[in-house]
């Protein structure tokens, strides 16, 4: 008998966060244009270009090995991670250090340009203590591969804005 509530409970607030609009990150759907996409990349190893690969299947799109039988081309034009200097200690050694992770994108459909190219930047800073030098690589390791994260992200909400 117990259990009636509980039912009752989340079937609730089911209805509620459906009927509010409430979406999984990420739920968005491509559209038709991007089924078959052929994705143009430079180096398929990269943070980006891997995540990116990952989430356009996981939005359903079935990723076609060349250009001709493709719906539409994603090109991606460029996937780069910059290092720079912000602070030296009296030493002058690094303690200080930001990373900008750059990627610039295009769709192209059989016949047009579908989107123009968008850039996305994002750029993080963090410390650095010789002391613990693997460490902070390590964090450096990890904002990057967030920062890749978070630019497939936005990306992928470009594209499920493309008509």
């Amino acid at each position: 008998m117990t259990r009636l509530p509980s039912l009752t409970l989340a079937c609730s607030a089911a209805f509620a966060l459906s009927a509010c609009g409430f979406r999984l990150a990420g739920s968005d759907h491509l559209p038709p244009a991007l089924a078959r996409p052929y994705l143009s990349v430079k180096n398929p190893y990269t943070d980006f270009a891997r995540e990116f690969e990952h989430e356009l299947k996981s939005a359903g799109a079935l990723l076609e090995p060349g250009r001709q039988d493709a719906t539409a081309t994603i090109e991606v034009t460029k996937d780069l991670v910059e290092q720079r200097t912000l602070a030296v200690s009296a030493r002058n050694i690094p303690t200080d250090y930001e990373l900008t992770y750059t990627v610039t994108f295009a769709v192209h459909g059989p016949d047009s340009e579908l989107m123009a190219p968008q850039t996305i930047t994002l750029s993080k800073d963090y410390s650095f203590g010789e002391n613990v030098l693997l460490a902070k690589e390590h964090e450096a390791d990890i904002l990057r591969a967030q920062m890749a994260r978070d630019l497939v992200g936005m990306a992928m909400h470009r594209l499920t804005r493309l008509k």
